[in-house]
């Protein structure tokens, strides 16, 4: 039965980690769910309760991040807050509306334009365009790293609870 139960977390949180990479479906979150799965099947312990704590904030701390490092980038461009505000909201909204990358490319037209409007030069507002992008593969690398860690604390829970992978 445990070996079914690692089997299945472990794809489970596999394809969060793949998830990831759609911008849309929040991988953090999937492999933060699979470990609370796993908690509620095997128990929690005290080696439980503090590895679930630390992958909770990994996970808040993760999903979080695309908007800081993304914002951050676009600001240091010149990018006004207001103008990044509409573009993060533009990501959001297209992100449900036109998945997987409708978001992405909303959130750079959306900023292009505002910074057009204000500006009116192409060239900055393409410059804060292309530095929200890479902030936004930034964020991507960054959350690829905190979803392997997460599924790192997880190996470390089963290995102290000695209920190992066919064991």
């Amino acid at each position: 039965m445990h070996t079914i139960l690692h089997i299945v977390t472990l794809v489970m949180m596999a394809g969060g980690l793949v998830s990831l990479l759609t911008f849309v479906i929040p991988g953090l979150t999937i492999i933060w769910i699979s470990a609370l799965v796993y908690a509620l099947v095997s128990g929690f312990n005290t080696t439980a309760i503090i590895a679930f704590v630390v992958m909770s904030v990994l996970m808040l701390f993760g999903n979080f991040v695309d908007q800081l490092v993304m914002g951050a980038r676009a600001r240091k461009s010149g990018a006004t807050w207001l103008s990044i505000g509409f573009s993060m909201l533009a990501a959001f909204i297209f992100s449900i509306l036109l998945p997987p990358f409708g978001g992405l490319i909303a959130a750079m037209i959306v900023l292009m334009a505002f910074e057009f409007y204000r500006l009116r030069d192409w060239k900055k507002a393409a410059n804060s365009s292309k530095e929200m992008a890479i902030g936004c593969m930034s964020a991507l690398a960054l959350r690829l790293f905190i979803g392997l860690v997460m599924i790192g604390v997880w190996f470390v829970w089963v290995w102290q609870n000695q209920a190992w992978f066919f064991g």
